[in-house]
């Protein structure tokens, strides 16, 4: 199976898989084939809400993934990283790892709030289902969370970012009190994760 895999990787070489684009296209002409062989594309109401719910999580992957990368790999890190080769960092790895992060936030909440809006339920959610608790109180609780975070993303992790990375003029002594705010919001964030995901979850499995 191993060497099966890495003849595939190497047919596939020459057409650009090494590249990102390439592989995301690659990806999308895949599900695509699939999708329209298994016949799991229906043109109804359901399946345009299945497919935000698609978007919504692969938004949230991309999202959640890059705060537990800054909170578990970038951030302790940092320290160990001698100072010469910091600069790469800041300069290169961190804005673009920030705008990835910034825009699939942005992505998360839009496609939750059109599928809760397809799905009927987007009132009832975000008055987290008071009078009907169950289901809707959980995927309410889900959203308020992710709310707050990316607010927190907007607002106040970019803002300090952007100081701390020389994109906003800053003296020294904002740049290091941007940067503790920046990390205080991103360690906000990783604690609201952890109940946020859960309810995301339990709306879809816990009656």
């Amino acid at each position: 199976m191993q060497n099966l895999m890495i003849k595939l990787f190497n047919i596939l070489a020459p057409f650009g898989l090494d590249k990102l684009p390439r592989a995301l296209m690659f990806g999308g002409g895949l599900v695509l084939v699939l999708a329209l062989v298994s016949g799991s594309v229906q043109m109804s109401q359901a399946w345009f809400a299945f497919l935000f719910r698609w978007l919504h999580v692969m938004s949230g992957i991309m999202w959640i993934g890059l705060l537990w990368y800054f909170n578990f790999v970038q951030i302790p890190s940092m320290p160990k990283i001698p100072d010469e080769q910091k600069p790469a960092i800041s300069k290169v790895i961190a804005p673009t790892a920030l705008f990835w992060f910034r825009w699939s936030a942005l992505s998360t909440v839009v496609t939750g709030l059109i599928l809760a809006t397809l799905n009927g339920y987007i009132v009832k959610a975000m008055l987290l289902g008071i009078g009907t608790w169950g289901q809707t109180t959980y995927i309410g609780l889900g959203m308020w969370l992710g709310l707050v975070m990316s607010f927190n993303v907007w607002m106040i992790i970019w803002p300090n970012q952007q100081k701390v990375l020389g994109l906003v003029e800053a003296t020294a002594e904002e740049k290091q009190a941007a940067a503790r705010v920046a990390m205080l919001a991103s360690r906000f964030n990783t604690m609201f994760s952890i109940p946020m995901l859960y309810f995301m979850v339990a709306a879809q499995n816990i009656a």
